[in-house]
Order: structure tokens, then sequence, then C-alpha cells
């Protein structure tokens, strides 16, 4: 197989493989924003609890911490979640972009000795 003959199978198999990357990403920002909006949300409730009297100041300042805390553990669990995610994905590509350089190359034998 040529460089150039081989060059085109990879460009080939490469578009044609979605980028899961891009799509991993996607969906971390948007878990990231969720627990960002979520952590704005509580923080709203409590102030507005505060502010009507059911929590004293203090109350206020001890639950906005804890709420920040726990969104600061769900972001990196995320974080480590997406990063498993992004291995297998890269394994999982990395077997098909071999398989499929292998099949080629098989059928370019193939065609070379019937030839």
């Amino acid at each position: 197989m040529t460089d150039e003959t081989k060059n085109e199978t990879e460009n080939k198999t490469n578009s044609a493989m979605p980028n899961f990357g891009e799509g991993l990403r996607r969906v971390f920002l948007a878990g990231v924003g969720a627990i960002a909006a979520t952590a704005e949300k509580g923080q709203e409730l409590v102030n507005d609890l505060v502010k009507r009297g059911e929590l004293t100041v203090e109350q206020g300042k001890k639950l906005n911490s804890e709420l920040a805390h726990k969104a600061g553990e769900k972001s990196d669990s995320l974080k480590e979640k997406l990063a498993d995610a992004s291995n297998t994905v890269r394994d999982a590509a990395a077997g098909l972009s071999d398989q499929a350089e292998q099949t080629i190359k098989k059928a370019t034998e193939k065609k070379s000795d019937e030839q």
C-alpha cells in the first residue's frame, strides 16, 4: 500500500467516525452548567429564606457553604467520569481504526493477488 493510498484510507476512516470527544465535552459542559444552575438556585432560595426570617444569616451562610461544597464534589465526580469515558472512547476508536486498517489491507492484498 503506497503512502498516498494509506493516507486516503486513514482520512476516509477518520471522517466516517463521529467526533466522540466533542460529544463528551458537550455532555460535561451541560453537567457543569446544571450544577452551577442548581447551586445558584439553591443560594437564591437560602437568601429568600433569610429575608423572610425563616433562617438566620448564620444558618444561611452555612447552608450556602454546604451547597457550594456539594456542587464542587459533583463537578469533580463529573470530571472523573468524563476522563474515564474519554479513555474508553479513545481505546474503542483506536481498536476500530486498527480493524478498518487490517480489513482494507487484506482487501488490497486480495485484489493484488487476483490481478
